[in-house]
């Protein structure tokens, strides 16, 4: 099966009500450990890579991985996904490339620290979903800000420094058209998202839900979602690491976003926390070893498994057969004849 587009896939998750799980990749290990995740659940699923990670594996390294990973995995529908692009030029990279879908985060500047205007996010976004559409590819935007950094992307600060304001999240949604629309209600980038189990105070989920009220036909992405389990965080320490206690994003909260909007879920903490536990276990526990295989290949099993605990948890397990792949020219004609529109005033008649 070709790499599909991501707005197939979140357009399905609608009509059956469950989310799909984004998950970050660096290298070969982590891309094998979603396809066995995927295959085991029988998931469609969404690789995504940051341009950290296009920087860290080269393009075509990667670009050549995720498509073996189509072919040998010819029953998965997988889209390829460009996560926090920073400016046009990333995007069209993205796309020129051969990703069928793109982040375009004009949340922040092109520095990917610092904080843009309302109007600057709009003209950015718009100009890359103009762009996009007219080749069949997918676009997420960003309206508010997410606290943290990872892989040297993010403003830093509390989740709550710049949440979305949904006056702000429909206004954009009409003037851009975006597929998809990542908000800010709490989360935060890398491990330390909460000193404390999340609530009301912290994880604006009423926020979440407002949102989609006023936009149900634009798909909600929620950023920041790894969960961060202590039992993750303790292999780590067993082994050597020095962790502070931290709280991620339970998952009962992403199923209540699910009920309410909510159809891609981005996925990279929990991955790296599994792998690092694992390759520190090998290390520890058999330090005469120094075959990258050892360490690699208990690193790639540990993350399968967490993948495919969130695949099930999210709902898309079992939902990779339900429909037939669209290509990225019938993608293309539904952007330009109207029948994939989401613009509010538009995508109601």
């Amino acid at each position: 099966m070709p790499l599909v587009s991501m707005r197939q896939l979140l357009d399905e998750a609608a009509k059956g009500g469950y989310g799909v799980g984004a998950f970050n990749v660096n290298n070969m290990e982590q891309i094998q450990a979603i396809m066995a995740a995927a295959t085991a659940t029988n998931s469609p699923v969404i690789i995504q890579a940051s341009r950290g990670a296009r920087q860290y594996s080269q393009d075509n390294y990667l670009y050549h991985l995720i498509l073996a990973a189509a072919e040998l995995n010819p029953t998965i529908p997988i889209a390829m996904h460009q996560d926090h692009g920073n400016s046009f030029e990333t995007c069209k990279s993205a796309i020129e490339l051969g990703f069928t879908s793109v982040m375009m985060d004009g949340s922040l500047k092109a520095d990917g620290k610092t904080p843009t205007e309302f109007e600057e996010n709009i003209e950015v976004t718009r100009r890359v979903v103009e762009f996009a559409h007219e080749r069949g590819v997918t676009v997420e935007g960003e309206i508010g800000v997410l606290g943290g950094i990872e892989d040297g992307h993010g403003a830093g600060g509390s989740g709550l420094d710049h949440v979305t304001d949904p006056d702000q999240a429909v206004e954009f949604a009409e003037r851009t058209g975006v597929d998809a629309l990542a908000i800010a209600i709490g989360t935060s980038h890398g491990a330390y998202k909460f000193s404390k189990k999340p609530d009301g105070s912290v994880l604006k989920m009423n926020l979440l839900i407002e949102i989609h009220n006023r936009l149900p036909r634009t798909h909600l992405v929620m950023h920041g979602s790894s969960s961060v389990p202590k039992d993750l965080q303790d292999i780590v320490n067993q082994y050597g690491g020095h962790l502070k206690e931290t709280w991620g994003v339970p998952v009962e909260e992403i199923q209540l976003g699910i009920k309410h909007g909510v159809r891609k879920i981005n996925v990279d903490t929990d991955n790296r926390l599994a792998m690092t536990g694992a390759i520190r276990k090998v290390l520890w526990e058999t330090p005469e070893k120094f075959d990258p295989r050892d360490y690699n290949g208990a690193a790639r099993a540990a993350m399968q498994k967490v993948v495919a605990a969130r695949m099930t948890e999210f709902g898309q397990a079992g939902h990779a057969g339900d429909y037939a792949p669209k290509t990225i020219a019938e993608m293309r004609e539904g952007y330009a004849n109207g029948t994939l529109e989401t613009r509010p005033s538009l995508a109601a008649h």
